[in-house]
């Protein structure tokens, strides 16, 4: 269990501490919603977990199997809805992967983004089609 410890900071901003390591981060409103737009948005953090998680699952399978996927990048887009209620409707995701396209452990690493806990925990409320390119 980790335990986030948030703080409103006033001006649409939170200071968030993540109790195992100390580490903060802080939010701020998007422009688009009062916001000044001066650090993630906590719907940004949504994008930004899922495309580190992909690749944090991906590492861990390729360091199993001695792959280095050092430089690989994932690039998430986000689109909220633009009808009521305001959310997440879209997350979509391009994993580049620094390997040629007929590396043996294709479609293992491919899986193992998918099966992500963070893509696995965001149900069918939230289109997220991930598209892999292979440059090796």
């Amino acid at each position: 269990m980790v335990t986030i410890t948030s703080t409103y900071q006033g001006g649409l901003r939170c200071r968030a501490v993540h109790g195992p390591s100390g580490a903060t981060l802080l939010t701020d409103a998007p422009v688009d919603n009062h916001g000044r737009g001066e650090s993630f948005s906590p719907t940004d953090l949504v994008a930004t977990a899922l495309g580190t998680c992909m690749m944090t699952i991906m590492g861990i399978v390729a360091d199993r199997h001695g792959i280095d996927l050092a430089g690989t990048t994932a690039e998430t887009t986000k689109e909220m809805s633009t009808s009521p209620p305001r959310r997440i409707a879209t997350l979509r995701t391009r994993i580049t992967v620094p390997l040629p396209a007929d590396h043996p452990q294709r479609e293992l690493l491919e899986r193992a983004a998918l099966t992500c806990p963070v893509h696995e925990s965001l149900g069918g409320g939230i289109e997220s089609p991930v598209e892999f390119v292979w440059r090796g």
